[in-house]
């Protein structure tokens, strides 16, 4: 593993970086094509929920591009020496809803970042935070939390697994096919290439098969929770428990919490993603 310096790698918090989007009929239709029927109501003339995440994405030349179809490591984030990566959760605050036409600044600041031993190795945590303002003034309060990790290796452990809250209130089934995949990486321009190339999801990154995205994980998780409170949650944070494969049908379910809500997706009884909405 190479060696990390993380009072250099330290010297990239406080950076900060923006960019705007436009709100399009025709991105809130691939949205819906993609998720529908899995998203909660909204008044005519909203954008889904949780389509900011598909907005402003980056968009490197092609040929500064890393091994793994992202941007090289360096420019905005920091140069982490460590192959894979990954979401790990995140916050989303809800102040607004963005509309159909709107043109949103997406400001974003490099919070902190932070090393820890895992079960697997080193990992090392860098937190964004995202303001999406709208002429009406900031819509949504954003905290990504990225998660980089060490290269897999023989006899590596299997992910921990989390069973299934008794009693689930609700859930869809989403058949996590490569389809879905692309779909979803083609409306928030990822290159990730363990979501569509399955030799390097298998070989190189040592997957048991291609990516399920966290952000759409996590987007159907926070519509299954607006639909079942019957409004937009205030606050609503995830995490990532465990990598999910495609190639079967997972649940996305959850249950009332007091005013809140808890939701998780999952495959065969073990949980991939856990979130919890504040009302």
């Amino acid at each position: 593993m190479p060696e990390i310096d993380i009072d250099h790698l330290r010297g990239w918090i406080g950076r900060t970086r923006e960019v705007e989007d436009f709100v399009t009929p025709r991105l809130v239709a691939e949205y819906r094509a993609t998720l529908a029927p899995r998203l909660a109501p909204v008044a005519s003339g909203e954008a889904p929920l949780a389509l900011h995440w598909c907005l402003a994405p980056e968009t490197p030349a092609a040929e500064t591009l890393g091994p793994d179809g992202h941007a090289a490591k360096g420019g905005f984030l920091p140069p982490v020496p460590l192959p894979r990566r990954m979401w790990a959760g995140g916050e989303v605050e809800t102040l607004a809803p963005l509309r159909v036409g709107d043109r949103v600044v997406r400001r974003e600041t490099v919070a902190d970042l932070a090393v820890k031993t895992g079960r697997t190795g080193t990992l090392c945590f860098v937190t964004v935070r995202h303001e999406y303002e709208t002429p009406r003034g900031i819509a949504i309060r954003d905290r990504q939390d990225i998660v980089y990790r060490e290269a897999s290796r023989p006899g590596d452990a299997a992910p921990a697994q989390k069973p299934v809250p008794a009693g689930d209130e609700a859930a869809w089934s989403v058949e996590a096919n490569p389809v879905l995949l692309f779909r979803y990486s083609a409306m928030t321009f990822n290159g990730h290439r363990f979501h569509y190339d399955h030799p390097y999801a298998t070989q190189v990154e040592g997957y048991a098969g291609l990516v399920v995205h966290g952000p759409m994980q996590a987007s159907l998780l926070l519509n299954l929770a607006a639909s079942r409170l019957g409004r937009v949650p205030a606050r609503f944070r995830y995490r990532g428990v465990a990598p999910m494969i495609a190639g079967s049908r997972f649940a996305v379910a959850g249950q009332r919490e007091g005013e809140g809500f808890r939701a998780w997706t999952a495959i065969d009884g073990r949980v991939h993603m856990e979130a919890e909405a504040e009302a």
